[in-house]
Parts: C-alpha cells; sequence; structure tokens
C-alpha cells in the first residue's frame, strides 16, 4: 500500500543514506526500528518535512529495511548479466504529451526518448543504458510480471516508493530474480524524485 502521506527528503537524502550504510558496518541490523527514531532525530527528517515523528520513523525505516534487503542479496544480483532498470513514470519532467516517451503495449511501459536533459528518467535512462541495462519506466507495479515474461532479465534494480519496492521485490523472489531497490525521496502522483549517485552505486555495485 502507497503512503498515506507525502514526503519530501531531497534535501537530506545523501546524508541519510550514507548514515544508514555506515550503521550497516556493524552487525546493527537488530536494532532498526530504535536507530531509525534515532536517525530521524540527528538529521532532524521531521522537521524538515513538517511530518509527525511517525511518519518521519516509518519513512527511515522503510529505507533502511530496504537497505537490508539489498545487502540479504547483493551478491546474488552481482552474478547476473541480463538486468532490467524499471523506473517511475511520476518522476519523468512532463506528465503530458510534451514527453515524447513511446509506450510498448507488449509490456506496458515507456520507452524514455531523451527529449529533455533536465528530466530525472532521461538522466536515469541514460545512465542505465551506458551501463548495459535495458530500461522501463512503469505506469505501476503490475507491469513487471509481463517485463519478467519475456524470461530476458536475470537481475532487477526498481527505483519506487519502499511499498512499491516490497511489493515488487515480493513477486520477484518468487521467480527467483534477485532484485536491488532504490526508495524515492520524493513521493506523490507527480515530480517524484529520487537521488542519482545512489541509483548509479546500485547499478555499478549492488548497494
Amino acid at each position: 500500500m502507497p503512503y498515506r502521506f507525502n514526503f519530501d527528503i531531497s534535501e537530506i537524502s545523501e546524508p541519510l543514506f550514507n548514515e544508514i550504510a555506515r550503521f550497516f558496518e556493524g552487525d546493527l541490523h537488530k536494532r532498526i526500528g530504535r536507530k531509525a527514531r534515532y536517525l530521524v532525530e540527528k538529521l532532524k527528517v521531521h522537521e524538515n518535512t513538517r511530518l509527525p515523528i511517525t511518519a518521519a520513523v516509518k519513512i527511515v525505516k522503510d529505507i533502511t529495511d530496504n537497505h537490508v534487503e539489498n545487502l540479504s542479496h547483493r551478491n546474488e544480483f552481482l552474478k547476473t548479466k541480463n538486468r532490467a532498470l524499471l523506473l517511475p513514470h511520476c518522476s519523468r519532467k512532463y506528465m503530458d504529451n510534451r514527453c515524447n516517451a513511446i509506450f510498448n503495449t507488449e509490456t506496458t511501459t515507456y520507452q524514455c526518448m531523451h527529449c529533455s536533459p533536465d528530466c530525472k528518467i532521461n538522466q536515469a535512462s541514460t545512465l542505465g543504458e551506458k551501463k548495459g541495462y535495458t530500461v522501463y519506466v512503469l505506469p505501476g507495479g503490475s507491469c513487471i510480471p509481463k517485463i519478467m515474461d519475456s524470461k530476458k532479465h536475470d537481475g532487477v534494480v526498481g527505483v519506487a516508493c519502499c511499498e512499491e519496492i516490497k511489493l515488487g521485490r515480493n513477486y520477484l523472489k518468487t521467480i527467483d530474480i534477485p532484485a536491488q531497490g532504490v526508495p524515492l525521496v520524493k513521493n506523490g502522483c507527480c515530480e517524484t524524485n529520487f537521488n542519482l549517485k545512489t541509483l548509479e552505486s546500485v547499478l555499478e555495485k549492488g548497494i
């Protein structure tokens, strides 16, 4: 289920992700909830987002849980050769006919045509293509089975809100496809955002 609130942690996403990674240099995965609260207070996530502290803790805990899952499946993922990058269409610069993306009826996904240099999906698609990924821009998570039916991919990187990453990852586990998730740092139905540096790291190293 998607979040019942909107958030934007774009400005603090890099230090937040760095702090989470630093925590997992040690054996701290059993204390995720407590550490999530600590990070919220240290980085003032609730003040930055103007959300109740319980909502801010949930965001940080979900991002941390995603990091744990990435770590758990990293070795399997790094052995894969034919990878797919799944991007959210809600991060496009334009959500109307100013976007030149082509819709593929077979996979019910978009193909980015690189029309706007400052579009986050253009930038991410270019990054993925340079690293040998087949890139799909998804209207929703229900497209994933259609993409995987092609049998072309043995590994997946997905960009989405943490709730959607969980759903997609659970499906991919049923067909033994290792996945890595990159969480959105700003959610909503349009103008969503994610960290390109985080994406690049995951595409290269699985974390």
